[in-house]
């Protein structure tokens, strides 16, 4: 049968690849732990559901949804960000609801450049925003992040062609995969740099509310003027564990939104209503079951960390997110660490060269799992160290 150059030319999702291991040594008995895709296990909050099942029992909500998504969920996105960042929104302009940020951030290149465009995205950075630029046509370029330099963006690394070429630029803090975080003056000199090489920026903020201790993560729009040239997607999967749920937002530039919001339109009808109605009710919320979520994994995160120095690995401690990022032993590709950590040891980690060139030398873990689950994952890790890996 006939298939299109550009999903032919697409290589699998990893995620997917690694599951279907899993699946493979379940089948053979094996104790498998995943700590490889980043789904929060923790239940979605009960009054969520319990408004969810509310409005799903009223005849009205099982209509089409409005393509932009309701008005009350939009009205509960401004909400959200007046109340937490400060940031006056237009409902009816500068946001607009998604099937999830990851088919937001997807759509949104498509209908932000032309083929042969080129995008400059984080290295290392979530693998999407390259296989979303591959499905638009467009080109990637890779904007260097490394541990030394905190994971910040690196833009004196870029040369004067390829700013010239960029028409869109992907931020990621915290990040996917590094759990780097930044202060708001990274956002500010992201800003100048592209209203000056006039590049649209869009910061994938989807672990924005998943921060430790007192750090609390910046949103890009608290820069002044910044919604000339950016826009910011947003998440309620993984603040709210809400993943399945498939609901987030983008907000900022109106005329970026415009034109995603023409794209959606003709291929899709937002989200089911009651989803859309539950997830206001969240972001209207006083957020205290997500904080509580956040303790959580702040608990995990310090005993993995522990774990991972005393199995001997170099690693840093994160202030939000729900991975931690540690450099792999010498002597192994990040793929062929990660391949053996499942063999011998029943662990799914994800190499770091998924990320992009920079992530080779890397795994990253997920914090998914509970800390007897962690505790089980550090045994193994030890002895695994133990039995002769050559060390960082």
């Amino acid at each position: 049968m006939y298939v299109s150059n550009k999903v032919r030319d697409l290589p699998p999702y990893l995620f997917s690849r690694f599951q279907k291991k899993k699946e493979e040594l379940i089948a053979k008995g094996v104790d498998v732990i995943d700590l490889g895709i980043g789904a929060p296990d923790l239940p979605t909050p009960k009054f969520i559901i319990e408004k969810l099942y509310e409005e799903a029992q009223q005849p009205a909500n099982h209509r089409y949804s409005p393509y932009d998504g309701t008005k009350e969920f939009r009205e509960a996105v401004a909400y959200f960000y007046f109340n937490h960042y400060g940031v006056k929104l237009d409902p009816d302009t500068e946001i607009l609801a998604l099937i999830g940020s990851k088919e937001g951030i997807a759509n949104f290149i498509q209908a932000a450049i032309n083929p042969g465009d080129s995008v400059i995205i984080p290295d290392p950075g979530y693998p999407v925003y390259q296989t979303a630029v591959h499905l638009a046509g467009g080109k990637c370029t890779y904007l260097p992040l490394d541990s030394q330099n905190g994971y910040l963006p690196m833009f004196e690394k870029l040369s004067r062609q390829e700013k010239e070429d960029a028409k869109l630029l992907f931020l990621n803090y915290p990040s996917n995969p590094t759990a780097a975080t930044v202060e708001l003056k990274t956002f500010m000199e992201a800003i100048t740099f592209g209203d000056k090489n006039k590049i649209a920026i869009a910061h994938d903020a989807a672990y924005d509310l998943i921060t430790f201790d007192e750090y609390k993560a910046p949103s890009i729009l608290q820069v002044p003027n910044a919604k000339e040239v950016a826009v910011e997607f947003g998440s309620l999967s993984k603040s709210f564990n809400m993943t399945g749920w498939r609901i987030g937002y983008v907000v900022g530039n109106r005329d970026l939104i415009k034109a995603l919001h023409t794209y959606k339109s003709n291929i899709d009808t937002s989200q089911f209503l009651p989803i859309q109605k539950a997830a206001a009710h969240a972001l209207r919320s006083d957020l205290t079951e997500v904080k509580q979520h956040s303790l959580v994994f702040k608990e995990r995160m310090e005993r993995m960390y522990q774990g991972l120095i005393e199995a001997g690995f170099i690693v840093e401690q994160p202030k939000g997110s729900i991975f931690i990022w540690p450099k792999i032993p010498v002597g192994y590709t990040s793929a062929e660490f990660a391949e053996k950590l499942l063999e011998e040891a029943g662990i799914i980690v994800t190499p770091g060269s998924a990320f992009g060139p920079s992530g080779e030398g890397y795994i990253r873990i997920s914090l998914s799992v509970e800390l007897v689950r962690i505790d089980e994952v550090i045994i193994r890790l030890k002895e695994f160290m133990n039995k002769g890996v050559k060390r960082s």
